[in-house]
């Protein structure tokens, strides 16, 4: 059984923009006068969805919603659960209904399932290199425009947590504003003077310096940026359990088991939304019910 959008993505807002995304790939299709010009509005497909790739499926929930919004008649049935790992010839649903509506949503079902199932896969690789430590992995806003909510949602599918969403999810005092403010003790006071009560507070960190004085002030989190083990290390070494620690910049697979291994509370990687290939998916049609 594969639960529907609103189960995986209880956010309203969140929903109302993929809804949205959706549309607009519909929209810039437009109508399918090649389809219509050799199908009948009356006839029927039967359509498989098949995975090419040795991949972690998701998107599954956005197929229901893609045949309603092309036109509707179409009946989906799924033959995986979404988040599975599946082989290259794995079935991953069948559709039968309108060939309009079908060939219609074909190729927006497939570039969404495609680009969702190939960040699924690479996070589950990433996911795969902090087993057995208690480094929690995070994506970041590093994403496509109008994609956000899809993106992330295919991060959690893949094994790892979302940070903020929008920029009013928490403060983040990053290098622009510490910098404009003078330092990171004037920039937290003008947030915290700013604000009543004060959201959480993330602090980005440059130097092992900048990481005592964000614990002196009590900060929530110490985001540690583009450091080298070295100074990670001695960075963390400041931070006590009553502060997060989250390691971010340049973050790779051939780095992510060494950053782990010095006990970060979260490790945030843009290659899993900027940089994941996209799985190799197809939609198979069979000859024409009659």
């Amino acid at each position: 059984m594969v639960p529907s959008l609103d189960v995986v993505v209880p956010d309203a807002t969140q929903q109302r923009q993929i809804r949205c995304m959706l549309q607009t790939a519909l929209d810039e299709d437009g109508p399918d006068l090649t389809s219509r010009g050799i199908f009948s509005a009356q006839e029927s497909l039967t359509a498989t969805l098949l995975a090419k790739d040795d991949c972690r499926v998701a998107g599954l929930p956005l197929i229901p919603l893609v045949l309603e919004l092309a036109g509707g008649g179409v009946v989906a049935e799924y033959l995986v659960e979404e988040g599975a790992d599946v082989l290259p010839g794995t079935r991953l649903a069948l559709l039968r209904g309108s060939a309009w509506t079908i060939l219609a949503a074909e190729r927006v079902i497939l570039n969404c399932m495609c680009h969702a199932s190939g960040i699924a896969t690479l996070t589950r690789t990433y996911v795969a290199q902090l087993q057995g430590t208690n480094t929690t992995l995070l994506d970041t806003r590093k994403t496509l425009p109008g994609l956000r909510a899809l993106e992330k949602y295919a991060v959690r599918v893949g094994g790892a947590c979302n940070h903020r969403m929008d920029l009013h999810s928490m403060l983040m005092a990053k290098d622009n504003h510490i910098d404009r403010a003078g330092s990171i003790t004037a920039a937290v006071t003008a947030l915290r003077r700013a604000y009543d009560p004060c959201p959480p507070m993330v602090v980005e960190c440059r130097t092992v310096a900048d990481v005592q004085e964000a614990v002196a002030l009590g900060v929530d989190r110490c985001l540690l940026d583009n450091m080298d083990l070295d100074t990670l290390r001695a960075a963390l070494a400041c931070i006590p359990p009553t502060v997060q620690s989250e390691v971010s910049g340049g973050v790779t697979l051939d780095t992510l088991a060494a950053i782990a291994s010095l006990g970060p509370d979260f490790v945030s990687v843009g290659r899993l939304t900027h940089s994941a290939p996209v799985a190799d998916l197809s939609l198979c049609i069979a000859p024409t019910d009659q």
